[in-house]
């Protein structure tokens, strides 16, 4: 047989991936790990899906997705986020995973060199190699809140860099990048005259004060290739349902991708996601308000038994430091997993950086959070 892809045989499995395999041999587990809403996607949201697919709504939509979905997004992205695009800067994506792909697909051509901080959401670097481009590591601090700084970003620009990925609220850090954050950083894009491909999947999750898209400073909107979705707003995870404003020129390098890899994303679900943002913003604020309650309850218990763990203000994660254990973040995390039967993911699953950490997703109930604690005390 002839040989399959070396870039592929070489590429890594998912570091998050062999955790949840673990886990799911045990039933009794109590799991930190995953990332996505605890909460059943809203009523008025599956009574549209459904309404959808009675009235025969089955068809394929148009590559770029539902005409009317595209303006209440536009609508939406103005109100919350003071971004606008127009229904033809912006596709509909099979979730925003996708999204990324295509994006990057648009923009890279072989050697080009793609900046991404680290810890890292676990698909950036490797869809950034599968298009023929090379990921440019900055490794980001605890003690800047994993912020990206001026400083980091212009020492790690080349003749070769074609893009800034961003990925503000983080997984798996939490940390946000306030607009004055990224008031620093935007004259250093500018003057390199780089792209910028922004991930806000978690814009509305932040705690204490309002996301920023870069996408809204000006000059930005037409380097700017902005990713968002349903899934962890309004607790949308397996709708599979994203989408991506672009400039025209660039939505129309994706628009040609989305022909020939995914036609246009799942009918029922752009049918349930106009009824999300006509009826459900309402339950998505409910959501991220329990959030917060159980991010303060883990801050302060983390407080309390003195672990350091920087106030992170975005997305749902926590990102604690474990060096006072002496142990490896693997090594926590099987400890943690084998002798306790509580699942958290070590950090180096995000990147060598994350060593010495461990992400923990608060999107499940307080009652699990709490035993994840009592354990804690127990190990200290």
């Amino acid at each position: 047989m002839k040989e399959l892809s070396k870039l592929i045989i070489k590429m890594k499995p998912s570091g998050i991936r062999e955790f949840f395999n673990y886990a799911s041999e045990r039933p009794d587990i109590v799991s930190l790990g995953v990332g996505e809403p605890d909460f059943t996607t809203p009523s008025k949201i599956v009574e549209a899906a459904k309404r959808s697919l009675d009235e025969g709504k089955t068809f394929y939509t148009s590559n770029q997705g539902l005409p009317i979905l595209r303006e209440k997004i536009i609508k939406y992205l103005r109100e919350r986020c003071d971004v606008d695009y127009s229904k033809d800067e912006m596709i509909l994506t099979a979730g925003s995973s996708q999204g990324i792909l295509a994006a990057l697909m648009a923009i890279i051509n072989p050697g080009d060199e793609i900046i991404v901080t680290e810890p890292t959401y676990i698909c950036y670097i490797p869809d950034i190699e599968m298009c023929g481009g090379k990921a440019v590591v900055i490794p980001l601090k605890a003690e800047n809140e994993f912020k990206l700084t001026k400083e980091e970003l212009e020492s790690h620009i080349t003749d070769k860099t074609k893009a800034v990925f961003l990925s503000f609220p983080n997984n798996p850090t939490g940390a946000i990048m306030t607009k004055e954050d990224l008031e620093e950083i935007a004259p250093i894009i500018l003057k390199n005259d780089l792209y910028v491909i922004t991930d806000e999947i978690y814009a509305e999750l932040t705690y204490g004060s309002k996301h920023c898209s870069i996408a809204s400073f000006e000059g930005f909107k037409e380097r700017t290739i902005l990713i968002n979705g349903f899934s962890k707003s309004f607790a949308m995870t397996g709708w599979r349902l994203g989408y991506v404003c672009a400039p025209k020129e660039i939505l129309d390098q994706i628009l040609k991708i989305q022909q020939y890899i995914m036609l246009s994303a799942p009918t029922m679900a752009q049918y349930g996601a106009i009824a999300a943002l006509d009826y459900c913003i309402p339950d998505m604020e409910d959501m991220v308000k329990e959030y917060d309650r159980r991010r303060q309850y883990l801050l302060s218990s983390f407080k309390e038994l003195g672990m350091d763990c920087f106030e992170a203000k975005g997305a749902f994660y926590l990102f604690p430091s474990i060096k006072k254990f002496n142990m490896t973040s693997r090594e926590f995390s099987l400890k943690m997993l084998h002798e306790h039967g509580v699942l958290v993911v070590p950090g180096t699953a995000f990147g060598d950086s994350g060593e010495g950490y461990i992400r923990i997703s608060y999107a499940t109930s307080m009652e699990k959070l709490k035993v994840f604690v009592e354990v804690l005390k127990k190990l200290l």
